[in-house]
């Protein structure tokens, strides 16, 4: 082997070191073990809760609760050499697709904790051969997610796809959406939580954010009574 072979074959050795070393660094800076703090209900909220009945929470995903990117993306929205979570192959159109997904820092904890709270389900504008394996790594096949909504679910509305919450549950008191999409939820105001459009940040908390007012979310008769307070807020 001369000297210029020894040379490429050196630099992939230590281009694919470095890629390990990303990747393991990236699983502790953004999974890292996150605790929050759970307190033993008092007999008095414990009463509460049981007058008032399990609560929907529907999710998004795609810049939500993950990123993803396919072969085809010209436009760079994570750093190069970043490390996915996980790989999908997909097969849209006849055409197989390779979608590189990334998960949305302390989302496995995230939803852990939810799950314990509300009946999850999913609702993405995104084509449910994508959607439904987006969602199928993130149960983890725990069973979190009750039910799962598609793009042939949604509607479209000046041009973008938006949510029929009614599809869901007839009884809007008792369900809402967290989706980065204003345009998902414009026919429910009252019915979502914003939050921030997610792409690479690795310190990036706002679903922590969400967990304290999650868990008093579940205490009320109406949730439109405390989310028409904050329409412009943002997580």
């Amino acid at each position: 082997m001369g000297v210029r072979g020894f040379l490429l074959f050196a630099s992939k050795i230590w281009g694919f070191l470095c890629y390990c070393l990303k990747k393991q660094i990236r699983a502790v800076v953004q999974h890292q073990t996150v605790r929050y703090e759970m307190v033993p209900l008092s007999v008095s909220f414990k009463t509460q809760l049981n007058c008032v009945r399990k609560k929907t929470l529907i999710l998004d995903l795609d810049e939500t609760l993950i990123h993803s990117h396919h072969d085809g993306n010209f436009r760079q929205t994570v750093k190069p050499g970043t490390p996915a979570d996980f790989v999908l192959r997909v097969t849209i159109d006849k055409h197989p697709v390779r979608f590189f997904v990334h998960k949305r820092p302390h989302v496995d904890f995230f939803l852990q904790t939810v799950s314990n709270w509300y009946e999850l389900v999913v609702f993405t504008a995104s084509m449910e051969i994508y959607g439904s394996a987006v969602a199928d790594k993130l149960d983890h096949n725990k069973c979190m997610f009750k039910r799962r909504y598609y793009r042939q679910h949604c509607h479209m509305d000046n041009g973008s796809y938006s949510k029929d919450l009614k599809a869901v549950s007839d009884d809007l008191s008792g369900v809402f959406i967290v989706d980065n999409s204003p345009a998902a939820y414009r026919s429910y105001p009252l019915n979502a939580i914003p939050i921030k459009s997610w792409f690479s940040d690795p310190t990036d908390t706002c679903l922590l954010n969400l967990l304290p007012i999650l868990d008093a979310l579940r205490f009320v008769q109406d949730v439109r009574s405390i989310l028409g307070r904050n329409l412009h807020k943002v997580a």
